[in-house]
């Protein structure tokens, strides 16, 4: 049986009352406060200045032809590229933002930044973790002609895209041409391996980011490629889709992981700083896993590692979906790390965790399988501000500013904060978009595979539109299935759906 074949969206006015409701119910931030609107205004008239603590100015880097690659649209504009051949190697230039530059620590725009830890994206706007004033203007690394500050970290790889050598400095940059992520791939593509010469050295993206993709996945790496669920607006409508990211994507987060593992190695060898961290899957989420590919007919042979078993799996495959789908549970409780606390704690002078006396061992990201940070997002998301002036002082060998080490003690329970309002967030924006989108179409049939199922409930995605739901009961998993809506309640962000019957084949 066939689903309903209307198209399935919902008038962009329709939403906004909706979102407001929701905006006030989960106390997502509006406008930043007049205190840090003002100063967001002063400090971008006055320009950049070097932070407390800070006597090494930036290096005039402004000669380098950076690009950035961001979704369409975007103007807080964290990073910029510059990749180069170096004999049988790679230099890859990455600029970051340099925030710290307009930020005073303990002023008005950081207090309030450390309040919203970070920037909120709903369909009709973004909270913003920094005044637009900055993150969209004065910060933003624009292709608009201008310098910007930033810090620039210069890497260097051999031919397989191992790291050799870290450089990272303040540097005054100039972006030269924004990219959206479809105009990249399409040039890189059109270039079929062939030729050169795309600004910004993008025409090594490709090689780039495959040999650190092969090398994360030689480490023992994960990266899950579940579809996303995506609110799109066209001509003044809002439908759910399900979205893949194109490979430059991949290849445009690699550089970016990199830059964080290179700042986690300076971290860890200088005993302060702040990491990323993922714990090991559990032993009992690991047989849960098993037991659920052997009981969907997946082959996962006894000897092959977990990592190469998911990272093969294929989410357009409704039982490797369901399998899936089950990987990315058993990769829970993210956090962060930090590292020096001791020392500052108990007020000694020291840098190092192990001078100070007490010998900490960093934690890995484990879907990484590495030592890895937060760096490159410093518009968006307030830890990356912190480790990157760590990152410097590291670099350079002096010592960290006393405003960033002293951040380090609160910063994992403001980022762990912001990172439960923001998946509530982005929860309650789904739930409501998939009520307003099928709240017509109650007592219509749909198809949907179950991708995960227990005695109490399933989760079910449907084929159309890009709903991933909840029924109550154990249905059978990696099947299709019927389903029949019985309610859609936007106020209360609820869609309630029945089995009908099992589907043939």
């Amino acid at each position: 049986m066939r689903g309903p074949r209307r198209h399935l969206r919902v008038d962009a006015s329709a939403v906004a009352p909706a979102l407001d409701a929701l905006r006030r119910e989960l106390s997502v931030p509006s406008d930043h406060p007049p205190a840090v609107q003002r100063e967001a205004e002063e400090v971008a008239r006055r320009g950049p200045v070097l932070p407390p603590g800070v006597t090494e100015s930036w290096i005039d880097a402004t000669d380098l032809e950076l690009v950035t690659i961001d979704p369409p649209g975007s103007r807080d504009l964290d990073q910029a590229l510059h990749l180069a051949r170096r004999g049988d190697g790679y230099r890859v230039s990455y600029a970051i933002a340099d925030v710290a530059a307009f930020v005073t620590p303990g002023g008005a725009i950081d207090r309030e930044a450390w309040t919203r830890g970070t920037t909120l994206y709903l369909p009709d706007g973004s909270a913003r973790l920094h005044p637009a004033t900055l993150s969209e203007g004065a910060a933003s690394l624009l292709a608009d002609g201008a310098p910007r500050p930033a810090v620039l970290w210069q890497l260097d790889l051999d031919a397989a895209g191992e790291l050799e050598r870290t450089e990272v400095r303040r540097a005054m940059v100039r972006s030269r041409r924004r990219f959206a992520y479809a105009e990249a791939q399409q040039l890189i593509d059109a270039l079929d391996g062939a030729g050169d010469g795309l600004p910004g050295g993008l025409h090594l993206l490709g090689e780039v980011g495959r040999a650190r993709q092969a090398l994360e996945a030689a480490r023992g790496g994960i990266s899950l490629q579940l579809p996303e669920q995506d609110v799109v607006l066209e001509d003044g409508h809002y439908r759910l889709a399900f979205r893949r990211t194109l490979p430059v994507e991949g290849w445009n987060a690699q550089l970016s992981l990199l830059t964080g593992m290179a700042a986690a190695a300076l971290m860890a060898q200088g005993g302060l700083g702040i990491l990323r961290v993922l714990p090991p899957a559990e032993p009992a989420a690991l047989e849960r896993l098993r037991r659920c590919a052997a009981a969907l007919t997946v082959t996962w042979p006894g000897d092959e590692p977990y990592p190469t078993f998911v990272r093969r799996l294929r989410a357009e495959d409704p039982a490797e979906a369901a399998v899936l789908h089950q990987a990315a549970k058993a990769l829970r409780g993210a956090g962060y790390q930090s590292l020096g606390v001791a020392a500052i704690d108990g007020g000694a002078e020291a840098d190092g965790g192990a001078e100070a006396g007490a010998v900490e061992v960093p934690a890995r990201h484990e879907a990484l399988a590495a030592l890895y940070t937060h760096v490159t997002a410093p518009l968006r998301r307030l830890v990356d501000r912190y480790g990157a002036e760590v990152a410097l002082a590291l670099g350079s060998g002096r010592p960290a500013p006393d405003w960033a080490r002293e951040a380090l003690v609160g910063l994992p329970a403001a980022m762990a904060a912001a990172g439960q309002r923001s998946s509530r967030v982005d929860s309650a924006v789904l739930d409501l978009f998939e009520a307003l989108v099928l709240r017509d179409l109650v007592g219509s049939p749909f198809t949907a595979t179950v991708v995960d199922s227990n005695a109490r409930h399933s989760r079910v995605q449907l084929r159309r539109p890009a709903v991933i739901a909840t029924v109550a009961g154990a249905l059978p998993l990696g099947e299709a299935v019927t389903l029949t809506l019985t309610e859609a309640e936007p106020s209360a962000r609820r869609i309630v759906f029945e089995p009908a019957q099992a589907l043939e084949g």
